[in-house]
């Protein structure tokens, strides 16, 4: 994806209370061999672009100045109510260098598993992105896991997918088969949970008016 920003003179809350007024949008970007420089973007742009999956898990082209660098994005800044984005990081990268970042998990294929299929188990998403390291010429825009052979009671880890070549993913200290993705919940204990949270809370109703009884 490419993207137009231009160079931002002044700084301060005021100059960036000025910019957003002006329809613009402050920020900076930073990292690789160059200074940390402070940049502006046209905010409908910017709205549009970052409605795009791709925009927060690819490696970016930033046009400053009629040069073209590549940057991911780092940080992004919103409003709580407004549709306003605020303010915005980038971080220069190297074509030599790994970077980290995380990438959206996309599945598919859960209906025609034998678990949904046959057994009506729920699936349950535990992580819709992961972080990985790897060249900027090797990062993936998401990761596909097919989900088609899933069984009842089955558990998707990190060690049961197999990665994009050349992408490592980035652990922390967990080992991979501890790193849970999919969880196969049998339909038949969440209706008995949701039965046992329901009586509870029926008692609880009831015993109310008990308790008002007695302080009368």
């Amino acid at each position: 994806m490419k993207f137009v920003a231009f160079e931002r003179k002044k700084q301060g809350t005021g100059a960036s209370r000025r910019l957003r007024n002006a329809g613009k949008v402050p920020g900076i970007v930073y990292g690789g061999h160059g200074e940390p420089q402070l940049i502006e973007l046209d905010h409908n742009a910017l709205w549009q672009a970052v409605k795009k999956e791709a925009f927060h898990s690819s490696v970016l082209d930033m046009n400053l100045g009629g040069k073209v660098s590549k940057v991911l994005l780092r940080d992004l800044q919103v409003h709580p109510f407004r549709q306003q984005i605020l303010h915005i990081d980038f971080q220069r990268v190297s074509a030599k260098e790994k970077i980290t970042i995380k990438v959206p998990l996309h599945y598919s294929g859960e209906e025609e598993s034998t678990a949904v299929k046959i057994d009506k188990c729920l699936v349950s998403q535990i992580l819709t992105e992961l972080e990985v390291s790897c060249l900027p010429a090797d990062l993936p825009e998401s990761i596909s896991v097919d989900l088609s052979k899933l069984q009842k009671g089955d558990t998707l880890t990190l060690a049961d997918i197999t990665l994009p070549e050349h992408v490592e993913p980035v652990l922390r200290g967990h080992a991979a088969e501890d790193v849970v993705l999919i969880s196969v919940v049998n339909p038949v204990v969440a209706e008995a949970e949701a039965e046992g949270e329901a009586g509870a809370a029926s008692e609880a109703g009831s015993a109310a008016p008990d308790a008002e009884a007695d302080k009368k």
